[in-house]
């Protein structure tokens, strides 16, 4: 690959480090003291360095499960979350006294995704995480596991990452994983090659099968589905293992680099499509999915079928289309009741019977994302 791609993440001023908790802890749980020292140490070269450097940390659920006893990873919510509430105090302890060795003070910021989605918790999430940077402080971004329920979970820190490198305008991500790079096939597989860059993760021909780790939630895919995410948005990536993190920030031909995309996606429509959370489906015909996907219409009520869920005008919803497969997500002019009563209509029956106000449209054009179709083999 070009050099000067890589000179983009060494020039790179601030950078988003995520490491996973296979990456920080011992196989049966707990922290591995050296290898978080080694990220330690070269997080804290690079703020020496004049960089400013935002630490993604997993390992509180992988962290506090020994603490308290427990023989493995409990699969329970309530278990979960004590052991992250546990875990997440024995970590931060390790990282705030490590840093210190190097003069650099630790700020812990754990948020959930209505942080994000939210314009309110989008607005102090960007401006703590501005304010500690300011301060030359070395902030540790974990999702609030102690609260986190499904529906208001990231899913996983790559993705979280992904949404913290586009809320402070990242200059670079670094997805730092257990496997070096990625490559065609699984990399135990006869003939895997390594991939060293990516243009356009849509045009990606890998295999992705299994999960993470027994201590993490990730896998491959996330790291994928984070890499396009932050390209999305303009932002460079580079995925590699934990101990070449030094020569990934230093822009080294290490692990695979993502270029980022010349094509940005609207900052609104980018929490649509990967952090919000739908809060209904509204579901419609095959003439209103030919308009959005080939005329890049709006959703007018004449093509909503059926409505689930229980939305306010403003909350994001998915669109679903007859085969059952999302269409998109999209944000509600309407709240549930309203598009109930208006499903079917045309826009002139809306306006003849509720007034002019009702012939707008059920989600606007603009205030829409469109899946990816499935292409067929």
């Amino acid at each position: 690959m070009t050099t000067s791609a890589r000179n983009v993440i060494a020039a790179a001023h601030r950078i988003v480090v995520k490491v996973g908790s296979s990456s920080l802890t011992a196989s049966g749980g707990g922290i591995d003291v050296a290898k978080v020292d080694e990220l330690v140490d070269v997080v804290a070269r690079a703020r020496q360095a004049g960089k400013e450097p935002i630490l993604v940390s997993s390992g509180a659920i992988a962290t506090g499960f020994p603490a308290l006893g427990m023989p493995h990873r409990p699969r329970d919510l309530a278990g979960k979350q004590a052991a992250a509430s546990v875990g997440q105090g024995i970590l931060l302890a390790h990282y705030a006294q490590r840093f210190a060795e190097h003069d650099l003070q630790v700020g812990q910021v754990l948020l959930t995704v209505h942080d994000l989605v939210r314009p309110r918790g989008y607005r102090n999430a960007s401006a703590t995480l501005t304010r500690l940077l300011s301060l030359g402080v070395v902030p540790i971004v974990n999702e609030n596991d102690t609260v986190a329920t499904s529906e208001i979970r990231f899913g996983d820190n790559d993705r979280l990452a992904a949404l913290v490198a586009e809320l402070v305008r990242a200059e670079a991500l670094v997805l730092l994983s257990d496997v070096d790079s990625l490559y065609t096939a699984p990399p135990a597989t006869p003939g895997a090659e390594r991939i060293a860059l990516v243009t356009d993760t849509a045009d990606l021909q890998v295999q992705t099968h299994g999960g993470g780790s027994a201590v993490g939630t990730g896998g491959m895919t996330t790291k994928l589905d984070a890499a396009s995410i932050a390209a999305g948005s303009g932002i460079p990536v580079v995925l590699t293992r934990a101990d070449l993190a030094g020569e990934a920030i230093a822009g080294e031909d290490v692990g695979t680099y993502f270029a980022p995309s010349l094509v940005h996606r609207p900052r609104r429509l980018l929490w649509l499509a990967h952090a919000a959370s739908p809060q209904g489906e509204i579901h419609i015909d095959s003439g209103a999915v030919t308009a959005l996907r080939e005329r890049h219409a709006s959703l007018l009520a004449v093509g909503v079928t059926t409505v689930h869920g229980d939305f306010q005008p403003g909350d994001p919803v998915q669109l679903i289309g007859p085969d059952g497969e999302p269409v998109g997500r999209g944000i509600a002019s309407y709240g549930d009741q309203e598009v109930r009563a208006m499903r079917g209509r045309s826009s002139s029956w809306l306006a003849t019977e509720f007034g002019p106000g009702a012939s707008r449209e059920v989600v606007h054009r603009d205030a829409m994302v469109l899946s990816r179709r499935h292409r067929r083999s």
